[in-house]
């Protein structure tokens, strides 16, 4: 597994959380585990690492078993060689990995909270293993395949890095890597809230991840594989709609809101979906961590 020399440790934000690494078989999954209760696992974003959780998992830890992980190809995950079809970062490996994880844990139904690609990846773990997650929550996306069909200049501008990470290695990859620090800044920098969103201790993490030409090239793979055999995989899946509920949150000042019907296109791929906009950018968790414990801790609740 790659051991890049981070700056902070995840137990400066993750009090009372026990920090491991999982092998999957394909895969070393680092994650962090604390609380007590019914088991939550929360999946991270591009370009991020699960310390995008630090404000809302040791509140949720009072009510849930909080399992933070990095996806594969990112932070202190491991980052599988790739294929020439981009199979090894498919959202249905990368889930793979994860009902791994949480069956290692003695987990075999659980809840899942999920952002941005995290939540790519929930939503095919939530279609593979059906039997599994109880309750889905994603934040500030809708289904992949239907925001690809959808695409239109202003949703291009927007998602401009969907559209530059698919092009054919090493070509994005290069043009990062000479100083990924500003690439990182640009690209999550750019909402209204700029980077207050984020820690220092945060910050450190997720700089100190993406300088490794490793989980820069791992990332590309899963936009490069989100654009082909993700869309594959979503169309074999026919009819089928995700038989566990979905709550689906989204920023009020982001690119969702601006150019998707979020709750219409989440419909189409579940069976019962709630959710609304927040007064907020793409980084729900860290702009508005109170609201989404909140929000929660409402969800996940026995029914």
């Amino acid at each position: 597994m790659d051991k890049p020399n981070w700056n902070t440790l995840s137990g400066h934000m993750f009090e009372g959380f026990h920090p491991f690494t999982h092998d999957s078989g394909e895969a070393q999954i680092y994650g962090v585990i604390g609380g007590d209760g019914p088991p939550l696992l929360l999946l991270h974003g591009y370009p991020q690492t699960h310390a995008m959780w630090h404000k809302v998992a040791p509140k949720l830890a009072e009510s849930f078993t909080v399992v933070a992980a990095d996806l594969r190809g990112y932070g202190r995950s491991s980052k599988p060689e790739t294929t020439s079809d981009h199979a090894p970062y498919s959202k249905r490996a990368m889930a793979k990995d994860m009902a791994s994880l949480m069956e290692g844990r003695g987990f075999l139904k659980f809840h899942v909270g999920a952002h941005d690609r995290g939540a790519r990846v929930a939503h095919r773990l939530a279609i593979d293993f059906s039997d599994r997650v109880e309750k889905l929550a994603v934040l500030d996306i809708a289904p992949t395949r239907e925001m690809y069909a959808n695409t239109t200049d202003a949703f291009a501008r927007a998602y401009w890095h969907w559209f530059f990470l698919i092009q054919k290695a090493p070509f994005p990859e290069r043009m990062i890597e000479p100083d990924p620090d500003a690439y990182w800044k640009k690209k999550c920098g750019s909402g209204v809230a700029g980077l207050t969103p984020f820690t220092q201790h945060a910050m450190n993490d997720y700089l100190a991840a993406f300088r490794n030409p490793k989980t820069i090239h791992a990332s590309c793979e899963d936009y490069r594989a989100a654009a082909t055999i993700d869309i594959k995989h979503d169309n074999e899946d026919g009819d089928f709609k995700l038989k566990c509920p979905v709550l689906a949150l989204w920023g009020v000042h982001g690119a969702i809101e601006a150019h998707f019907d979020c709750l219409a296109l989440w419909r189409m791929r579940a069976r019962e979906v709630q959710g609304e906009a927040l007064p907020a950018g793409h980084y729900l968790a860290e702009e508005l961590p109170d609201e989404i414990i909140t929000q929660f801790n409402r969800f996940f609740a026995k029914d």
